[in-house]
C-alpha cells in the first residue's frame, strides 16, 4: 500500500457511526488474512502459538509416560489444529482486521474453540489432583522440557528477549514509521479521535470494559480502515524487518544457537506426538 490520505472517508466513517455494533458472536472468529500475513525476521528464531501448541502437546505426552512409570495416572490432552492457534502479530501494530474491529472494538477475540477447550480441560485437571499428584507431574514436566532440549546448545533468551522488545521500540522511531503515524492521527482525528499512534488507541482506558462500547467500535472500525489507507501496517512492519535482519547480522552465532535450540525442540515435539 501507498501513503494516501481519506478521499472519500466521509461517507465510509458517516456509514460506520450509524451502524449500531453487533453483539460479540458466541463462536470463533477465525483470523483474517491480514493477520495471517504479518510475518517478521524473528519468527525464525521464536515460537509462534501453534508451535507452543505443539512443544505442550508434546510435554503432555512424556508426562502421561512419566506418570505411568511412577503408577500414576495422567490424561494427556490432545491439541487443536495449528489453523485454530493465532497469528503471533495478529495485535502487534493494534487491531488490523476490519472483522474484528466491527465486532470486538479493542477488546481481544476470543481463541478458538480447540484452544479454550484444551487449556479449560488442561486447568481442570490440574485442580482436580491431589498435592501429590500435582508435585510428581511438576517433576515429570521438568523432566520432559529438559528431554526436549537435550543435546542442544544453550540460547540465550535474554538477549533474545532484548532484542525483541528493543526492535518494536526502534520501529516506532523510524523516520517513515513517525511519517506514517503522522499520517494516520490526521485521518483519525478527522473522525474525531485524537491519538498520536494505534498503541495510544488501543491502550486508551475507556475501552478497558467488560463489553465493548459503540464508540470503541467506532473507533476501532476507522483506526482500521485509517491504517489502510494510510498504509501503516506494511510500513511499520518494513520498518521493524529492516530492524530484526540488522540485528540477525549483528550477532549471527547466537541467532544461529536460537533457531538450532528451536528446531531441536520442534522436531523432538513432532517426533513424541507422532508415536503417541
Amino acid at each position: 500500500m501507498t501513503l494516501a490520505l481519506l478521499a472519500g472517508a466521509a461517507s465510509a466513517c458517516t456509514a460506520t457511526q450509524a451502524e449500531a455494533p453487533p453483539k460479540p458472536p458466541q463462536s470463533w472468529l477465525p483470523p483474517g488474512e491480514e493477520a495471517r500475513r504479518l510475518t517478521l525476521p524473528f519468527d525464525v528464531y521464536n515460537f509462534s502459538p501453534a508451535e507452543v501448541m505443539t512443544r505442550e502437546v508434546a510435554e503432555d505426552f512424556l508426562v502421561r509416560d512419566c506418570m505411568r512409570a511412577r503408577g500414576q495416572a495422567w490424561e494427556a490432552l490432545p491439541g487443536p489444529a495449528d489453523s485454530e492457534s493465532a497469528p503471533p502479530h495478529r495485535r502487534r501494530y493494534g487491531v488490523i482486521e476490519p472483522q474484528v474491529a466491527a465486532v470486538f472494538g479493542y477488546h481481544t477475540a476470543p481463541q478458538s474453540p480447540g484452544v479454550t477447550a484444551r487449556k479449560t480441560k488442561d486447568l481442570d485437571r490440574a485442580s482436580a489432583a491431589p498435592p501429590n499428584v500435582q508435585q510428581a507431574v511438576g517433576q515429570c514436566l521438568s523432566q520432559a522440557r529438559a528431554d526436549m532440549v537435550k543435546g542442544a546448545p544453550k540460547a540465550d533468551a535474554a538477549f533474545f528477549n532484548k532484542v525483541i522488545f528493543a526492535s518494536f521500540d526502534a520501529s516506532q522511531r523510524d523516520e517513515q514509521v513517525v511519517r506514517v503515524f503522522r499520517s494516520w492521527s490526521t485521518c483519525m482525528a478527522g473522525e474525531g479521535f485524537d491519538y498520536p499512534d494505534p498503541l495510544a488507541a488501543i491502550t486508551d482506558k475507556r475501552w478497558q470494559t467488560r463489553e465493548p462500547s459503540a464508540e470503541e467500535i467506532r473507533a476501532a472500525r476507522v483506526d482500521v480502515r485509517c491504517k489502510e489507507e494510510t498504509g501503516l501496517t506494511a510500513v511499520w512492519a518494513a520498518a521493524e524487518t529492516r530492524i530484526q535482519n540488522d540485528a540477525v547480522r549483528a550477532d549471527p552465532e547466537k541467532f544461529r544457537v536460537l533457531k538450532a535450540v528451536k528446531d531441536r525442540q520442534l522436531a523432538a515435539a513432532r517426533r513424541i506426538i507422532a508415536r503417541s
